[in-house]
């Protein structure tokens, strides 16, 4: 096990929250899911600044490192709902998710910048390259998957020197910049491009994640798959001077006991009926994101093969595109999953849970404090 401190983030679910899996809950319209009724829902709560704050409010005094805030046609646009959570929280980092295709990287670095004088510092990237060509062509961007890791990689390298004050003369395949040595934006002292978080599982995307990214990001698969892709990344990393850390991304269903927890597992899908099921799979699989491809063959659309390791259950995704994976059990059981991801090199965890913030207090509470020192 590394003997680096884990970091704990949450989740802030911009598309609205829910306390039963459903058709209105967020990530469920993701790969052209079905649109949200929220009269219909029961128990769906929707993104209002007073929720998102609320639930930003409670993260930040549970102790967690940072929020993430997705990103894509589901959700709403992370860089406007973060920075108006900025003057609700006091330490909170703020993990926020973006495509290099819809935003210049010379602008993005301002955006950094900015955001990092008003926050205090408070902010990490999330880069995300989009793996439904669909989406991404409603959002003008024409790109195959693999060229859209090669710009995210040239992206990345353009907003970082820029972030360090060097000049760049650049001219394709993605972007021409032609930019001087500069001391920052607005006469401020330049700002450095925070950690960046990158995921995926394809060769393009491991690829890119070694020789940009700070922190590797992975999907919940069994801790085997996980460190297996892990060791790959960093094995490319090291080839190239440079290391990386890892991350992965789950949700959580943390209570006293065993059965309290498996018992909510049921109850989140209780309402999933199978006709649902099996349009949300089709729809997933037609995405070509091989993240995806890997998520859905955990389970393959059968109800009762969730349970794919030890506490570790895919129920989430049936229905829900991304992440599909929770650790379910007592607190002691999500601390040994925890520890278990730990020994194959993971350093940083993101969790969520339906409803977050009752999820982030049930997690907050009673696995989060073994964990911190001070």
């Amino acid at each position: 096990m590394t003997s680096v401190p884990p970091r704990f983030h949450w989740f802030l679910p911009t598309g609205g929250d829910d306390e039963k899996l459903g058709a209105s809950s967020h990530g469920v319209s993701i790969a052209g899911g079905y649109a949200r009724d929220a009269a219909a829902a029961d128990g769906h709560r929707d993104a209002s600044l007073e929720y998102l704050t609320e639930l930003a409010r409670t993260v930040d005094e549970l102790g967690f490192d940072a929020v993430l805030t997705p990103t894509g046609g589901h959700c709403e646009d992370a860089w406007l709902v973060t920075s108006a959570l900025i003057p609700a929280t006091r330490r909170l980092k703020f993990l926020v998710a973006f495509r290099p295709g819809a935003v210049a990287p010379v602008l993005a670095a301002q955006m950094v910048s900015t955001f990092h004088r008003l926050s205090g510092g408070r902010i990490l990237l999330n880069v995300v390259v989009g793996g439904d060509d669909t989406e991404q062509r409603a959002f003008g961007d024409t790109l195959g998957k693999d060229e859209r890791y090669a710009r995210a990689d040239q992206f990345l390298q353009i907003a970082r020197d820029v972030g360090q004050g060097k000049p760049v003369h650049v001219d394709g395949p993605y972007y021409t910049v032609d930019r001087l040595q500069s001391s920052g934006f607005a006469g401020h002292p330049n700002v450095p491009l925070p950690d960046v978080y990158l995921g995926g599982s394809s060769d393009a995307a491991i690829g890119v994640a070694a020789r940009q990214a700070d922190v590797f990001l992975t999907w919940g698969e069994p801790p085997a798959a996980v460190g297996e892709k892990l060791a790959r990344v960093r094995q490319e990393a090291a080839a190239v001077g440079r290391t990386i850390r890892g991350g992965i991304r789950l949700h959580v269903i943390a209570r006293d006991t065993a059965a309290q927890a498996w018992q909510a597992a049921e109850e989140l899908i209780a309402d999933v009926d199978q006709d649902t099921i099996a349009t949300r799979q089709k729809q997933l699989a037609a995405i070509g994101s091989e993240g995806q491809r890997r998520m859905l063959a955990l389970h393959g659309g059968d109800r009762d093969n969730l349970v794919v390791g030890p506490n570790l259950w895919a129920g989430i995704g049936l229905i829900r595109g991304g992440a599909g994976t929770a650790l379910v059990g007592s607190h002691d059981e999500i601390a040994d999953r925890i520890d278990e991801y730990r020994s194959v090199g993971i350093e940083e965890f993101i969790f969520s849970g339906y409803p977050h913030i009752e999820e982030a207090r049930h997690f907050g509470t009673g696995v989060l404090p073994r964990y911190r020192t001070n």
